[in-house]
């Protein structure tokens, strides 16, 4: 089992977020993730930094931890061969502890350089089209491709890893797993589902965000949840997909209640709390667990995974299969 910490670029500045990186490897983590958005979900988090200049940065900073983005869409707001390109480039800088998770997309972020967001099904044609691009420029030499989308013309990346990044593929459903298994070495989720891991064919990592409040009692923790992080109990990824602002999301959760909090995040201090969430997702089938703190007091949160949470989640094993 391996545990992850999960940066939230849209929470904290670019140098509180190296800050947390490297205070995370010496904790103990294995590995961070840094999500990668253009807005962040609600005004109430006010940051927004660039995961591709923050990891490079990570990356000179540490020296053994993983870095993984936490889903970068290839489709729309980048093209594929420019991430092609950063993902190769960051795999050889860190020496490759790299691993590229990346997702079809949210309106929130893909609309902002003025292209149209298009339906679902669109979306995944680009998302397999930008996937096969990445994969083709992987393979050296110069390259094109014609999609209906997106097209490259003699494009090629000179600086390739001796070991290319793991692509770990976002799922929520049938047509996005069909693409993992297709193209992706592992896969990403934010619900404990076991039909999704189950559905996965492939032997590579199998990540998942664990939703985690720190505080020194449940009552801060669940506000600070309902203050900056409310938007993830909205109605499933239909809705977090869809809104194209800040303010759309602030509008939506609105209604958010503590028992809405309580019904999914483990609030509070107390360990064994912490652990039944993760356990809902061992018991799913995933095997790198990124704990995703929504509490208010990130080195309060560290310091408690150093001391008492980290070996528990190592421990974990399914007990439901």
């Amino acid at each position: 089992m391996k545990i992850g910490y999960k940066l939230s670029t849209e929470g904290f500045g670019p140098q509180e977020l190296v800050r947390q990186a490297v205070a995370a490897e010496e904790a103990g983590f294995d590995f961070v993730e840094s999500s990668d958005h253009f807005h962040p979900w609600l005004e109430s988090q006010g940051h927004s930094a660039s995961t591709w200049v923050l990891l490079p940065t990570i990356a000179a900073k540490t020296q053994r931890v993983g870095l993984v983005t936490g889903v970068t869409c290839p489709s729309f707001r980048y093209h594929p061969a420019v991430v092609a390109q950063s993902a190769a480039t960051l795999q050889i800088l860190s020496e490759g502890r790299f691993t590229l998770g990346v997702g079809a997309g949210e309106r929130l972020n893909e609309h902002v350089v003025g292209t149209t967001f298009p339906t679902i099904r669109k979306r995944h044609q680009a998302f397999r089209e930008a996937l096969e691009i990445i994969r083709l420029l992987w393979q050296g030499g110069y390259r094109s491709y014609e999609g209906a989308h997106l097209q490259i013309d003699d494009a090629r990346i000179f600086d390739l890893p001796e070991r290319l990044p793991d692509i770990c593929v976002a799922v929520s459903g049938s047509a996005s797993l069909r693409i993992a298994n297709e193209l992706g070495d592992g896969l990403f989720a934010i619900e404990p589902k076991a039909e999704l891991v189950a559905g996965f064919t492939g032997a590579g990592p199998r990540y998942a965000e664990i939703p985690l409040a720190w505080a020194p009692d449940a009552d801060t923790a669940v506000q600070a949840v309902l203050e900056k992080n409310r938007f993830i109990l909205t109605g499933g990824w239909k809705v977090l997909s869809e809104l194209p602002n800040p303010v759309n999301f602030e509008a939506a959760s609105q209604t958010v209640t503590k028992e809405d909090v309580t019904a999914q995040f483990a609030c509070g201090p107390d360990v064994e709390e912490h652990v039944r969430v993760a356990q809902q997702f061992v018991d799913a089938g995933f095997d790198h667990l990124v704990t995703q703190n929504a509490g208010p007091d990130p080195d309060g949160f560290l310091e408690f995974f150093a001391n008492e949470l980290g070996d528990r989640l190592r421990a974990l094993t399914p007990t439901t299969r």
